[in-house]
């Protein structure tokens, strides 16, 4: 009975410390996808953007005067 108990209590035990292994792993994937260049602003767009700003443009409809401004 005692054998039975101890390995019982053995399993559970690893069943438990490889969830919190798992937990702690570190992984490195994400602080580098975090990470995105952006690419320096031109003074088109920046003169866009100070035209949408003008008109108070927000979200699709700033979005597609920009597109149209970046063209012209």
């Amino acid at each position: 009975m005692t054998i039975r108990m101890f390995c019982a209590t053995l399993s559970t035990l690893a069943l438990l410390s490889t969830g919190v292994a798992y937990a702690q792993t570190a992984t490195t994937d994400k602080p580098a996808a975090a990470k995105k260049v952006q690419a320096p602003r031109t003074e088109k767009s920046l003169e866009c953007s100070k035209q949408a700003d003008a008109k108070s443009l927000h979200g699709k409809p700033r979005k597609k005067f920009m597109s149209t401004c970046k063209k012209a």
